[in-house]
């Protein structure tokens, strides 16, 4: 068989068994070791390191700046270097997973006191998260190379959210219990860095099983093909694929919102069910409750999508996650209202989730029709932007919102059960109300700036497949 009917067999191969029921659990074993960031980073620097809420705002914000900043070049460099051994994208599953174990380890580990102590927190923070993002990106990247239908990927974009969100059902089982174990051995102030590096090892291990899933869905170009490379894309081509898309600037914007909603309500759970509901064993039912939740909603978001098109789920998704976070703040004091309304607005989250990126790949089908260049790489990598934006915000919000409560005092000085009103109401307003808020800003957004349909996203792949038949 030539090389031009191999890539042609390779672009048609459809979805295997295997990347239909086990796409994503690369994804499972990074939310499960992210998920110590964002659950017990802030607790770790209030709590356990013991710094101020002003220091540890500081740290978060520094890290996530820092990380934010960044976030846009992975994809970009992915799709401009020369693709390595094992494809453009598919590669990066296993160049980097490896290191980031023991990088990871170290942003939780207080080592000294005062600016060292912080200065090895934020590089463990930022370095670790250099290394994860790559291999990320290529493995969102690759829902759109290996899935040729809006089908195949709306098959991926759900499986692959099932998987992730499973992870934070396993959390509330292994999370806090591997902990503890570890704390036996190392101390309770840096349980969590064993805790991380534990997590990060089995993140690289599931990653390689995605390399090993999508064998065959990518071209791997020779020293000849590569020298034509037409995959390769200029400075130019990526800032075109970004300005002349408005869908993909609309839906970045309110996808912040989204991981908003997550990072935020996240980070800021410990401290609701420690000093509101005054009951902090009741955080692992929630983590449970909710997350089980999210996995349903990720897993009949699919169908749900094939009914009423991926934005219309999205949209609807953002609207109802609104409402019941608002009657959650209504009835802040009554813990399990606020326990099953934000279960619910969980659920809702793990539709959204599902479905986002398979909104990006219809903007990456869009940027191919428009510009006549495929920058699938640059925009599946600004996936990250949103994600990382998020994630400074976070710190930003929680501390703002404690520092307005506490007056002046430390967290880790409070009695739980003689919190102020004030720490109450300015701990729900971080839990629930602005993360509310950030939703019917989404829901506008992909109102009125995502208009891509799915007849018009096969429109376009047809007028693209006649293009390319003509070159």
């Amino acid at each position: 068989m030539s090389d031009a009917s191999n890539k042609q067999v390779q672009q048609a191969k459809p979805l295997s068994k295997q990347l239909k029921i086990f796409y994503g659990v690369g994804d499972c074993a990074f939310s499960l070791m992210t998920a110590v960031e964002s659950y017990y980073f802030n607790f770790f620097l209030t709590n356990l390191a013991a710094f101020a809420p002003g220091m540890a705002a500081t740290i978060t914000t520094v890290a996530s700046t820092i990380d934010a900043c960044l976030s846009w070049m992975y994809g970009a460099i992915l799709n401009s270097i020369k693709p390595k051994k094992w494809g453009r994208y598919r590669s990066w599953l296993i160049l980097l997973p490896w290191l980031v174990p023991f990088l990871y380890a170290f942003q939780f580990i207080k080592v000294g006191d005062g600016a060292i102590s912080a200065i090895i927190i934020i590089l463990g923070a930022v370095l670790s998260h250099v290394c994860w993002n790559f291999p990320y990106v290529a493995n969102v990247s690759m829902i759109a190379v290996a899935g040729k239908t809006p089908e195949d990927r709306s098959q991926l974009a759900s499986t692959r959210a099932f998987w992730a969100n499973m992870s934070n059902i396993l959390f509330a089982y292994v999370g806090m219990p591997i902990a503890t174990v570890v704390a036996g051995f190392i101390g309770e102030t840096n349980k969590f860095g064993a805790t991380a590096f534990i997590l990060g090892v089995i993140m690289a291990v599931m990653y390689f099983a995605h390399f090993k899933m999508f064998e065959g869905y990518e071209e791997v170009e020779t020293v000849t093909e590569a020298k034509k490379d037409t995959t390769r894309t200029s400075g130019g081509d990526l800032l075109r694929a970004l300005a002349q898309n408005p869908p993909l600037i609309a839906l970045l914007i309110a996808d912040v919102a989204k991981w908003m909603f997550n990072f935020v309500c996240m980070g800021a759970a410990v401290y609701y069910f420690t000093y509101v509901a005054g009951n902090a064993g009741l955080l692992a039912t929630y983590i449970l409750i909710s997350n089980i939740l999210c996995v349903v909603g990720s897993y009949l978001s699919k169908y749900v999508s094939n009914k009423i098109s991926t934005r219309n789920t999205t949209l609807l998704c953002f609207y109802i996650m609104a409402v019941f976070c608002v009657l959650a703040y209504v009835m802040r004091f009554n813990t399990m209202a606020v326990l099953i309304f934000m279960s619910v607005a969980r659920f809702g989250y793990g539709i959204a989730y599902a479905c986002t990126p398979a909104l990006y790949a219809d903007t990456i089908i869009y940027s191919e029709w428009k510009t006549g260049k495929n920058a699938t790489g640059w925009i599946s990598g600004l996936q990250n932007v949103p994600l990382k934006v998020s994630i400074m915000t976070r710190g930003i919000i929680i501390n703002s919102c404690l520092a307005a409560g506490l007056a002046g005092a430390a967290i880790a000085d409070i009695d739980p059960t003689a919190a102020s009103v004030e720490l109450q109401n300015a701990i729900s307003m971080a839990f629930i109300l602005i993360p509310a808020i950030a939703l019917i800003i989404a829901g506008v957004l992909i109102t009125f700036g995502f208009r891509l349909t799915k007849e018009k996203v096969l429109q376009y792949q047809s007028e693209i497949a006649a293009r390319k038949a003509k070159a």
